[in-house]
């Protein structure tokens, strides 16, 4: 089930964000303590205090295993004040299975209702979600070194 996520849950988005860092198989995992980093905190700090910031949650047997959420903030995919940028993740459990897919279907739509001209996030270009990003309608707009920024149009007539 998807589901706007509750604020009393909002504590979650921290193992997500975590979650959410694509790491190489192979590689030793990165410490879990790096979500505590400005550079990262700015995803999640306050998170439901801030206009504009929305989340939805996937639900299975009474367990958060997903979420997406956006936020108007100057991230690593900054477009502009009135771009959003997006994040999901996923419990690895959960994974190919199409909930990803689902969660950020289902954003697109609210932030389209909500008039958003479009949303952006930042993607590793070695994970594979990028493929799942490219067909969900997201484009690249910049490279920076080992990652892509995307954005997805959500108000076409708004953008040329």
């Amino acid at each position: 089930m998807i589901r706007e996520m509750r604020p009393q849950e909002y504590p979650l988005l921290e193992f997500f964000l975590y979650e959410a860092i694509f790491q190489k198989e192979g590689v030793p995992r990165i410490s879990r303590d790096i979500v505590h980093s400005p550079e990262l905190q700015k995803y999640i700090q306050d998170f439901g205090k801030i206009p504009g910031d929305h989340c939805l949650c996937a639900e299975f047997d009474g367990k958060v295993v997903g979420a997406v959420w956006v936020r108007l903030m100057d991230g690593f995919a900054n477009l502009g004040k009135d771009i959003p940028e997006l994040a999901v993740s996923l419990d690895k459990a959960y994974r190919g299975k199409g909930t990803g897919t689902c969660l950020i279907e289902q954003m697109l739509s609210a932030l389209a209702q909500k008039g958003y001209p479009a949303v952006s996030l930042s993607v590793q270009k070695e994970n594979p979600a990028a493929r799942l990003y490219q067909r969900l309608g997201f484009r690249m707009i910049k490279e920076h070194g080992e990652e892509w920024i995307m954005a997805c149009i959500l108000q076409p007539e708004q953008h040329p």
